[in-house]
């Protein structure tokens, strides 16, 4: 198969979608890699490291459209890439299109198959081509608050650990999956106050055992969300409902409560936010303020760090992205956790929960559209 890899075109976006060892991987399994010059160079990795690896150059991006099979990005298609993908050629990608309308009628209107990093899945139920992203997000969305609560920076000028004598910051973390998770473990690390709020009493139980007491658990309800960000210095938004818009969990009249200068970091901006007045922010301008109440709302977090983050995405696309390469759009018939992570086929949704967010018709690949 032909397989292309653009530049990222998104604003500060650094990462790459394939790295040169994983070029090398796909051009040993007998396929042909394009890489668009430059693609590589917010990780380090130059033209001539992708030749070695066995990668073709290419000028410009309208040649990896034009002659790839399949494209391999990293952040969803910006309105002039998707206006040249078309019918029968697969994108592999974060997509994030349930609060993205314009890119879903964009794909729609191609008639491509998109297949999504977030929702493909694996045999335990999990999400492993966004969990490594999530780890990302998670470590440095605590790096981000403890900048943001920084006086000079709007916040309440405090340190999030304290010193002896001095109470730490409280940070509460809604969510407890992978991105809360790591939010949690380096606050604590940091020596902040920390509590986690989940609707899981079993991953509260987890959490309980994994972090030994050092932090408090909260089952999710709408008084004990209320009781905590009202007393928390930092509230971290990792929550997740796969394909889906993030719920609301703190509202605009909640800040009003809040105290005067606390950060909150929606990690789920990507898919809408799950504060009330997030909106999605950038690695040059990272923040505002609403009602007293900064907010940290980047969209592409691990793009900051595409070093890490490029490595971290490939060790996890990687056998994914293999099987497409291998098989074409049979893999997604044949591997149900591919199947998952399809969005957009010949012009229809073909995930549930993206299609809900969006109000449009559900079409599996069941019902005949994979001819």
């Amino acid at each position: 198969m032909r397989v292309g890899v653009p530049k990222e075109i998104k604003v500060q976006e650094y990462r790459v979608g394939l790295t040169p060892g994983a070029v090398r991987e796909y051009v040993a399994a007998g396929h042909q890699v394009a890489v668009e010059t430059g693609a590589g160079a917010g990780i380090g990795a130059s033209d001539e490291v992708y030749r070695r690896a066995g990668a073709d150059i290419v000028d410009s991006a309208h040649d990896i459209f034009a002659r790839s099979d399949m494209i391999v990005k990293v952040k969803e298609p910006q309105k002039s890439e998707w206006a040249q993908l078309r019918e029968g050629q697969i994108l592999f990608t974060y997509l994030h299109l349930a609060p993205d309308p314009e890119q879903a009628k964009g794909l729609l209107a191609s008639g491509c198959t998109a297949i999504a990093y977030e929702t493909v899945t694996d045999a335990r139920g999990h999400l492993p081509l966004l969990a490594p992203m999530s780890e990302v997000a998670g470590r440095l969305a605590i790096e981000a608050a403890g900048a943001a609560l920084k006086r000079s920076a709007g916040g309440r000028g405090l340190l999030l650990g304290g010193v002896p004598g001095v109470q730490p910051a409280r940070v509460v973390v809604l969510g407890g999956g992978v991105v809360g998770t790591q939010a949690a473990r380096m606050a604590a690390g940091l020596g902040a106050e920390v509590t986690v709020i989940d609707r899981s009493i079993p991953r509260l139980r987890e959490l309980d055992d994994l972090f030994a007491g050092r932090l408090r658990t909260r089952f999710s309800t709408i008084e004990s969300v209320e009781e905590e960000v009202f007393a928390a210095d930092v509230v971290i938004g990792a929550v997740l409902v796969p394909g889906a818009s993030a719920p609301k969990l703190v509202t605009r009249a909640m800040l009003k409560s809040m105290r005067p200068g606390a950060v909150l970091v929606d990690v789920a901006i990507d898919q809408g936010g799950c504060f009330e007045t997030s909106h999605p922010t950038t690695h040059t301008d990272p923040t505002y303020e609403v009602d007293g109440v900064v907010h940290y709302c980047v969209a592409n977090m691990p793009g900051a760090v595409p070093v890490t983050s490029s490595q971290a995405l490939n060790n996890a696309t990687l056998p994914f992205g293999l099987m497409l390469a291998n098989k074409g759009f049979a893999a997604v018939l044949e591997n149900p956790h591919l199947r998952n992570g399809l969005n957009v086929h010949r012009g229809r949704i073909t995930n549930k929960a993206v299609a809900e967010s969006l109000g449009l018709d559900f079409a599996p690949v069941e019902s005949g559209l994979a001819a």
